[in-house]
């Protein structure tokens, strides 16, 4: 079932995808839910996506960061970064600053906020009694097919710099999938509560057209038009999304494993 439905969002999607430029979010397709993935502590990534979003005008955006308490606090005024931060208590969270973030905000000054992340407490039910425990429908309470699963985890563990047991990563991949969830369920709210267009903000591996939050707005409502815009530094092979930039990385980063131990298993 889940296979079938997925297979049928890529079809859903554009007739051929692609690599862009920066110059091409002027310029997206109209759709009803655009999807920009980003990671996370990358400025270029944030400033593509703020061009996108005073492109496309969106009537609601959908931030993978705040919780929907938090989205209530949007201030009318999106012009001061630090006033921002402080009414929406962004940094006590432990995103990137959010001065990355403002010109995302301040690109859709009349655009409703919504937002998609999942308070901890249900974070920790979903690693360990799955994610359909916590959220109804997207196919959470469905099995994923084994090498879907194991392609998952594998994914998850070397993200995690192989520092947790490989076993680890089901409860993992249930959080994930949790994620998504709470990310469509989002976007689709804010399509029928303000007619669209929707932008939602997300880190790129939710932004994936094949297992992410596309594939779940199309599970749940097929009518939906959903377009996935994906960033990633460097590499320019096929990517998992309907369009897709290449970045740089952000210098002087380093390694994010240093100085975690590893596990084989």
């Amino acid at each position: 079932m889940i296979r079938a439905a997925l297979f049928m969002a890529l079809l859903a999607g554009p007739a051929m995808a692609r690599e862009i430029v920066a110059g091409d979010l002027d310029s997206l397709p109209q759709v009803d839910v655009t999807v920009l993935g980003e990671v996370h502590d990358n400025p270029v990534h944030h400033a593509n996506q703020a061009r996108a979003v005073a492109a496309i005008e969106p009537a609601a955006l959908v931030f993978e960061m705040l919780l929907p308490e938090q989205a209530k606090r949007v201030p009318a005024d999106r012009s001061d970064a630090a006033a921002m931060d402080r009414a929406l208590g962004w940094t006590a969270r432990g995103w990137p600053d959010f001065a990355l973030y403002q010109p995302i905000f301040a690109a859709a000054p009349r655009a409703r906020v919504y937002g998609a992340d999942v308070p901890d407490a249900d974070v920790r039910r979903a690693a360990t009694e799955g994610a359909a425990s916590v959220l109804d429908g997207f196919g959470l309470a469905d099995a994923l097919p084994a090498d879907v699963q194991d392609a998952r985890e594998t994914e998850l563990w070397a993200a995690h710099c192989f520092a947790m047991p490989k076993a680890a990563m089901g409860g993992m991949v249930q959080v994930q999938r949790l994620r998504d969830a709470s990310l469509a369920r989002a976007a689709i709210r804010a399509l029928r509560e303000t007619g669209g267009p929707v932008v939602v903000i997300a880190g790129a591996e939710h932004a994936r057209s094949d297992i992410g939050v596309p594939a779940l707005v199309h599970l749940e409502v097929p009518a939906v038009t959903v377009l996935s815009v994906g960033q990633v530094e460097g590499g320019s092979s096929r990517q998992p999304f309907d369009l897709w930039i290449v970045t740089e990385g952000v210098k002087g980063r380093g390694d994010p494993c240093e100085g975690f131990g590893s596990t084989t298993g």
